[in-house]
């Protein structure tokens, strides 16, 4: 599996990334590791997602990567020195895996800089002068640390640039054979330098100053050919081996016809399902460190266990054997015991030592060793034969206990062990089909849709956000709309001056629906719709406007029994998916994957999950745009590709 970025990835991405010129920064994520994710804002586009991951990777995530935790200092950092700053030209520094993006805000100028090699770094310059990096290196000619001056790092031979002179130079004067030649002196990558080779015709093995100047000529036309065609545009692919990506490039890669081909429309989105399936397989090959304790205490349990029942076992034998060699046992314990009154502790041992059976003798403590029955019984001479019977047998019943409780603490381990594996099993599976959220809009911080007529309606979740639409985001040409609803949102149309009438019905019944009447379930509804000089905050004397309230002065332009009825849609809006909550009507054949709900009632209500499920997305997006209170299900509308 491919480890990093070659440098004619980083090449074509950075092409791709001339998209992002005049946008400007909006916010920077980052929670730990390396990876950081830069959103901005492109006039037209929308948000875009340069992400920058495990300091190795750097592509424009197709739709937002999950982020979680507080920020980093890093991440904070940057969001107050350039959030908002104008996005420039972004160039590859050489042909090496570096990258500069341009930034300008106000009359400062940033360079924001992405090192894909040494484990990778991310730094802030202006002025020369580093601001900020993410991780603070210093080695022996490099210092990368706040306050110290940005050095780039020193440029390796650049294939791109070199004439053949240069080229072969670089080449025959390495002492490796060709396919490291070509990989380290002439700076191609492990990858490419095996594909320049089987292009050539060129035994990789061979020793470079061996290979015929034909040859080396030949391997740099190999090379000019791809820069050309990356600096074209390409053809990106995914290679699969056995249905897993082994390999992508951003043009077709001649050494891998065996494998299994996939065109992409863009390198980034060779980088992206390359990350998605080494998340699956860094989520598949993850292990549960509970799990690991665990395991590590059972078998530990076990093995106290089988010393517990060893002990146990031998204690009883030893019992078994006083009586089954009843007659050596009991002479040797009156023996010993009348000797002991009469001889001192020497020649009571040198004496015991005497008997063939006897193997050892310890006179301090009363104890003699004997062999009966072929097991070795240490027997206490003071005691009689039956008590030191009795003696072994109670201790092998305390032995035998322990292994007992020992076995129900075993027991309860297993249990453990068998609920942790079956949660974390949940967990994987749960991580492994986590679906992802669709590409995000500054207008989803609001309730939200687009009319038949393409015509984008924002509407507030609160009190609140009610007075911020109508403070920052209305202005001349759109329209107010509102229910006579006790806490019903304010809905900006924008634009609405030049609606048709169907839209400015959809933006009323957006209106009722999105209120308290929807809790009520209602059937119908009424609102009506104004222009934004008929709205106002001052009140007549005498009268108070609360927060997320307005004064309307003049016509009201009302709409009647609006259904209380939408539609939970995907459709397309500025090239990505998109799940919507909208009126039936301003589906206007956009889509062809729906429902359409109503009001919940008693055990007919639906939860958010289901739908979330089937539209492939996180359940919180389907809960953001759907109507306050509990909907079911009255039609689906589905692909029948889809399975519906």
């Amino acid at each position: 599996m491919k480890k990093e970025m070659s440098s004619f990835d980083v090449r074509a991405v950075v092409g791709e990334m001339a998209s992002l010129e005049g946008g400007y920064m909006d916010k920077v994520f980052h929670s730990e590791g390396v990876d950081v994710l830069f959103r901005i804002n492109v006039q037209g586009e929308g948000k875009k997602e340069l992400f920058f991951v495990d300091g190795k990777w750097l592509y424009l995530a197709p739709e937002r990567p999950e982020g979680g935790g507080m920020p980093t200092s890093f991440a904070t950092f940057l969001r107050k020195r350039i959030y908002n700053a104008r996005v420039g030209r972004t160039w590859q520094v050489g042909f090496d895996r570096v990258v500069v993006m341009e930034l300008t805000k106000g009359e400062e100028e940033f360079l924001l800089v992405f090192e894909m090699f040494a484990g990778g770094n991310v730094i802030l310059v202006s002025d020369g002068k580093i601001l900020n990096c993410l991780l603070h290196r210093t080695r022996r000619d490099r210092v990368t640390r706040p306050g110290e001056d940005f050095e780039v790092p020193v440029p390796r031979f650049d294939p791109a640039a070199a004439d053949p002179t240069a080229f072969a130079d670089a080449f025959l004067g390495s002492d490796t054979d060709a396919v490291r030649a070509l990989a380290m002196a002439v700076n191609l990558g492990g990858q490419y330098a095996e594909e320049v080779c089987f292009r050539a015709g060129v035994d990789k093995k061979t020793p470079a100053a061996d290979v015929p100047a034909e040859k080396v000529a030949e391997m740099h036309a190999a090379v000019a050919s791809i820069v050309e065609a990356v600096d074209a545009g390409g053809s990106p692919t995914v290679y699969r081996d056995g249905g897993k990506i082994v390999d992508f490039s951003p043009v077709p890669m001649e050494m891998h016809s065996a494998l299994e081909a996939q065109e992409m429309a863009t390198v980034s989105l060779c980088v992206d399902a390359f990350m998605a399936e080494r998340e699956t397989v860094r989520i598949s090959a993850a292990v549960d460190p509970r799990i690991t304790r665990m395991e590590k205490r059972i078998q530990n349990q076990m093995a106290t266990i089988e010393e517990y029942e060893a002990e146990s076992g031998a204690l009883r034998a030893m019992g078994d054997a006083i009586y089954t060699d009843y007659q050596n046992a009991d002479e040797l314990l009156n023996v010993m015991f009348q000797q002991s009154k009469i001889l001192t502790w020497e020649k009571l041992a040198e004496g015991a030592m005497r008997v063939p059976f006897v193997t050892s003798v310890d006179p301090s403590k009363n104890s003699v060793t004997a062999r009966l029955s072929g097991v070795e019984v240490p027997l206490d001479y003071t005691k009689s034969l039956d008590a030191n019977a009795s003696d072994l047998y109670s201790a092998g019943k305390d032995v035998g206990e322990k292994a007992k409780r020992a076995r129900d603490a075993l027991a309860e381990s297993e249990a453990q062990l068998e609920r942790l594996r079956k949660g974390f099993e949940k967990e994987r599976v749960l991580a492994l089909t986590r679906a992802k959220p669709t590409k995000q809009f500054w207008f989803e911080r609001y309730k939200w849709f687009i009319t038949s007529g393409g015509r984008l309606a924002i509407a507030g979740r609160d009190a609140r956000d009610n007075d911020g639409i109508v403070r920052k985001h209305m202005k001349d040409g759109d329209v107010y709309a509102h229910a006579d609803v006790h806490g019903a949102p304010s809905v900006i149309l924008k634009d609405g001056a030049k609606a048709s009438e169907a839209e400015l019905r959809e933006v009323c019944n957006f209106a009722i629906a999105q209120s308290k009447a929807w809790v009520s379930a209602f059937a119908d509804g009424s609102a009506y719709w104004v222009f934004p000089d008929q709205v106002s905050k001052t009140p007549s004397a005498g009268e108070f406007v609360p927060r997320g309230a307005f004064i309307i002065r003049g016509k009201r332009n009302y709409e009647y029994h609006l259904p209380m009825e939408m539609a939970v849609a995907e459709f397309e809006h500025e090239k990505s998916r998109k799940i919507m909550c909208c009126p039936t009507e301003a589906l206007a054949g956009r889509s062809g994957k729906y429902y359409v709900i109503i009001p919940g009632r008693g055990k007919g209500k639906t939860k958010p999950g289901e739908v979330a499920r089937d539209f492939d997305v996180p359940e919180e997006e389907i809960s953001r745009i759907l109507p306050p209170g509990d909907f079911e299900i009255t039609r689906k509308v589905w692909p029948p590709e889809d399975g519906a």
